[in-house]
């Protein structure tokens, strides 16, 4: 009886080492176990429900999907529908890292291994379904996990595919799915005029606190205010989703959006520590830990988590650490990662209450404590640092000395034009 107790144990923690993400992301308030009959129903779900199915039934169908776009059980939307005789999938349609999620660069057109249909990938050369790529397609289905951050790609490219939807009158329906990191964290530099339209990723700010299917709502509506064409559009919405959920809270087991997206630890730091892709600073791609270690073989982690911790940046501490980055991560190959092979010194970001973390204002107090200590090792990518702030305003103005308390201040007004635009498009309470 003991050894088959101890079996048990040992069964259930690795279970919820595998589906759960470490308890740095869950703060020392520890989510509660979902019961099955409040458990978060997403899109996929009620697609292929009485209530739904008839929208693509004896129709073409092209899907724009990943290896995210599953069931709770795991089964695949692609493998669901076409398996299908009243569903006719004519192609897929790829993001960033492809259909089954494996690559982490640019990805070619391909042919999908279980069912044979032709992949387009969006990816590489082409970012938006031309005509030619549409004309045997009836509704254009959209079912991705996204992190909630505007530097995730997936968002991009759903907008892309909603302006062709629109400009060759396609009907276009999304499922939606949780924003892992809250519907409820709204903060970061918008970078464009406070009073244009929202008609696409480079208007929002890093943390937008919306699902994919509100958002699409807001990029489709937004676009009358353009004077261009809407879409037929659709969201199929969740049931049993609020907005303060976070992903642990779903009742829903954790697929990794990408490659380096490992866990919920990870998409809550990465809107703070993406922005060190502008930098020659690792983010720790090419370890188990991404978004989570910021460093260098030249910094000093001592003074970099002293100097870090002096910011009293609320629901996070920084502690020194030492890593090596890899070109595999969790059996894939990556994207060359920052100083592969090499011994990194710096910190390790742990979330010590996500209640109250603000990621958005973290990443530039981190770029502020890299440019006080090391100002010159520290190496400014401007294109890059300023694509990923979608403005050069944080990145000159640091240089000119100004503090991010300032910086942080100036963007109230666009966040709170964004925040008005975009109560209009919300779907859950």
């Amino acid at each position: 009886m003991k050894i088959r107790f101890s079996l048990s144990v040992f069964y259930l923690l690795i279970f919820q080492l595998l589906t759960h993400a470490p308890a740095s992301a869950q703060s020392s308030k520890t989510a509660k176990a979902v019961s099955p009959s409040d458990r978060v129903i997403i899109g996929i779900e009620r697609l292929v429900t009485p209530e739904f199915l008839p929208y693509i039934q004896n129709r073409r169908v092209a899907i724009l999907t990943n290896h995210t776009g599953v069931m709770p059980d795991q089964s695949h939307i692609v493998d669901l529908l076409h398996a299908r005789s009243d569903v006719k999938v004519v192609k897929l349609f790829s993001p960033e890292h492809g259909i089954r999620g494996e690559a982490d660069t640019h990805v070619s057109d391909d042919v999908d291994k279980k069912t044979g249909l032709k992949v387009i990938s969006l990816y590489g050369k082409v970012r938006k379904p031309t005509p030619e790529m549409l004309q045997d397609v009836d509704v254009l289905l959209f079912d991705i996990q996204d992190v909630g951050a505007r530097y995730y790609t997936y968002i991009a490219t759903m907008a892309a595919v909603l302006e062709a939807a629109a400009e060759n009158k396609k009907q276009m329906i999304v499922l939606d799915r949780p924003n892992p990191i809250t519907g409820v964290y709204v903060d970061g530099v918008v970078g464009k005029n406070a009073k244009e339209p929202v008609s696409g990723p480079n208007y929002l700010p890093i943390t937008h606190g919306m699902t994919v299917g509100e958002l699409a709502r807001m990029f489709n509506g937004e676009r009358a205010a353009r004077k261009l064409p809407q879409a037929e559009l659709m969201v199929v919405p969740m049931r049993h989703y609020a907005r303060s959920q976070w992903f642990d809270q779903s009742g829903l087991p954790w697929v990794k959006p990408s490659p380096n997206m490992l866990n919920l630890t990870t998409a809550s730091l990465y809107p703070a520590t993406c922005i060190l892709e502008g930098t020659n600073v690792s983010e720790g791609r090419g370890t188990l830990q991404p978004f989570e270690f910021i460093g260098a073989p030249w910094i000093d982690g001592e003074k970099l988590a002293k100097q870090l911790n002096s910011y009293k940046l609320a629901g996070i501490t920084f502690k020194p650490t030492q890593f090596k980055p890899d070109s595999v991560v969790d059996g894939i190959r990556i994207y060359p990662p920052k100083f592969v092979g090499q011994t990194c010194s710096g910190v390790q970001a742990v979330i010590t209450d996500r209640s109250k973390f603000e990621s958005a204002k973290a990443s530039v107090y981190i770029i502020h404590a890299l440019k006080t200590l090391y100002p010159t090792q520290l190496e400014w990518k401007n294109t890059r640092l300023d694509g990923l702030w979608k403005t050069d305003v944080p990145r000159t103005r640091l240089l000119a000395g100004d503090s991010p308390k300032n910086i942080i201040s100036d963007w109230t007004p666009e966040l709170t034009y964004f925040k008005q635009v975009r109560a209009k498009y919300l779907l859950y309470p």
